[in-house]
């Protein structure tokens, strides 16, 4: 198997305007499965797929074997077009913004999450919906978390590894404890673990979410770049 190393074209050199592909191509490449320009996360691992900005006949063959009869993915950025056969989902307005200027801070209250903690994350993963969240997504970085009388109520981590960055997602807490800063104090901790490792923190939010993007600004974050999420379906019955 040929792997097409290229990340987007020669005006994106950034890590950022490509995170999916620069991760699988460095820290994540064990997850990662490549037909042509095309790569994709072990599905119990993330559901992300990594792409060219343009995808051209080739990459939506490979796009297809790689997703199987049925599949859906969320591609990256606006306008894609698919081939006969293919269907467009939906499209999500996204946002990435830049965490050089978080302000961060350990937190000793709070306790490094593990596999074995993985069925009480996916209970709160299903309460909250702050996004996808697969069974050994725990595998992509350090996850923190916060317990209330031995209950899991929040928590935040790591997840794709872009080289000399790392995203921080699936930061969540349970209604009835939100509005005693929580969020903030699990976001600073795992932006303090980003940090001793010499990397910087990002994020994505869904564009519609201001409260959490005006959260993310109080923080230090600022708006890098906006973008879409095009979701596509594959030929064929899954």
């Amino acid at each position: 198997m040929t792997i097409d190393t290229t990340v987007g074209s020669q005006t994106s050199l950034h890590p950022l305007d490509d995170p999916v592909r620069t991760s699988l191509l460095g820290a994540h490449r064990r997850f990662a499965t490549w037909v042509g320009r095309i790569g994709r996360y072990d599905p119990q691992v993330a559901r992300f797929v990594g792409h060219p900005p343009v995808l051209d006949e080739q990459d939506w063959a490979d796009l297809a074997t790689v997703l199987g009869p049925g599949g859906s993915t969320g591609l990256r950025g606006h306008g894609h077009i698919p081939p006969a056969g293919w269907t467009v989902l939906d499209e999500i307005g996204s946002v990435q913004m830049d965490g050089t200027a978080l302000d961060v801070a350990p937190d000793p209250d709070l306790e490094v999450l593990t596999a074995a903690d993985v069925p009480e994350i996916l209970e709160l993963i299903a309460r909250t919906q702050p996004g996808p969240y697969a069974r050994r997504t725990i595998e992509m970085g350090a996850y923190l978390g916060l317990r209330i009388d031995g209950r899991l109520v929040a928590m935040a981590g790591e997840r794709l590894h872009p080289p000399g960055w790392t995203e921080i997602s699936a930061v969540c807490t349970d209604a009835e404890f939100r509005g005693r800063g929580i969020a903030t104090r699990l976001i600073r901790a795992v932006g303090a673990g980003i940090r001793a490792r010499g990397e910087l923190p990002f994020l994505h939010a869904v564009a519609h979410n201001t409260t959490a993007i005006d959260l993310y600004r109080t923080l230090g974050f600022t708006l890098r770049q906006r973008s879409a999420l095009t979701v596509v379906q594959a030929p064929g019955a899954p």
